[in-house]
């Protein structure tokens, strides 16, 4: 998590100092001094490129600089706000997904403070859904129906869940499994009404020619995903064979989506555990049989979840991370 701390007096510089060097994040005061940002300016800059904000002072100061800002709880950075003289602190934007609640508490044993959560999850001692997708390191792929399932369970009403690996631990109260009909599934191929909440674990291997463009990938990417049917949002990664490593396009569509690329040796290929569908001709120009099935295996650490898949002289295949998730949903 990537924090900034704001403070508008020497009082609260010294109590973010404090808490920059126990949760570390860049520190920076307010005013109209040379060398100062303006509140504007300073919101505008962190809440595009930071995690997480942490302004000490008035919570009307910090509500009225977040506002323009303000898009959804699926991509809003954790907002917190602490007084000066370190007596609360009040998470106010992206509280579960965002961990803004979390965050409080943490940075409230630091000084002392009591954290003043009012979500109503966690005032009513209820699971939060979104709040457990974080700490499993799923992403929310439709955050409005969170509302759906919290509902439910502040309504005391059970909701079914599905999940395509076993969770370590008993459920939590008013969650019954039902791979039937969900409301509540986890996995890598949404279908169907539920929140699907899906883990960040996929590593994309790809193969491609000499001179592919970035535009051409996204196609053949966005094929590859209706075809097999998961959710792009699964990729953390993405692989391929060192020839590869300088190739823009390649190199282009992994980083617009935020995606690292690691790369391996043709003797490295060869050396991936599994079985492998062979091409005389990918051996014959790279020197092993098969790329992007073979890189995806050995960037991810765990088996093929979908084998190769071919269009306009792009290859893919999906590898998953292994992946153990678990019902501890607060973590303090």
């Amino acid at each position: 998590m990537t924090r900034a701390y704001l403070a508008f007096t020497a009082k609260g510089l010294a109590l973010a100092e404090k808490l920059a060097a126990e949760y570390p994040g860049s520190v920076a005061r307010c005013g109209h001094e040379p060398g100062q940002p303006g509140l504007a300016e300073w919101t505008a800059r962190q809440f595009a490129h930071s995690d997480a904000l942490i302004f000490v002072g008035a919570v009307g100061i910090a509500v009225r600089a977040i506002a323009p800002h303000c898009k959804s709880k699926a991509s809003d950075p954790a907002v917190v706000v602490l007084d000066e003289c370190g007596r609360f602190a009040v998470p106010v934007l992206s509280g579960h997904l965002g961990g803004a609640n979390e965050l409080a508490r943490r940075l409230a044993a630091v000084c002392g403070a009591v954290p003043v959560i009012t979500t109503a999850t966690d005032a009513n001692g209820v699971f939060a859904v979104d709040e457990w997708a974080r700490h499993q390191n799923c992403a929310v792929l439709e955050p409005e129906r969170i509302k759906k399932v919290s509902g439910a369970l502040l309504a005391g009403r059970t909701v079914r869940f599905a999940s395509d690996w076993p969770i370590a631990g008993s459920p939590p109260a008013g969650l019954a499994e039902d791979a039937a009909a969900p409301e509540l599934a986890l996995t890598l191929c949404p279908a169907g009404d539920a929140l699907h909440l899906v883990p960040r674990i996929g590593v994309l291997g790809v193969g491609c020619r000499h001179g592919t463009g970035a535009d051409t990938l996204a196609e053949a990417f966005a094929a590859f995903c209706a075809q097999a049917g998961f959710a792009p949002q699964c990729i953390a990664a993405a692989a391929s064979i060192d020839l590869k490593q300088n190739e823009a396009g390649l190199l282009a569509f992994c980083q617009s989506r935020g995606w690292p690329v690691e790369f391996f040796t043709a003797e490295q290929l060869r050396q991936a555990p599994g079985s492998f569908t062979p091409s005389a001709f990918v051996q014959s120009v790279t020197g092993v049989d098969n790329v992007c099935e073979r890189a995806a295996v050995l960037a991810a650490g765990g088996p093929l979840f979908f084998h190769k898949f071919a269009r306009t002289g792009v290859t893919f295949a999906l590898a998953a991370r292994p992946f153990s998730p678990d019902w501890r949903w607060q973590h303090v």
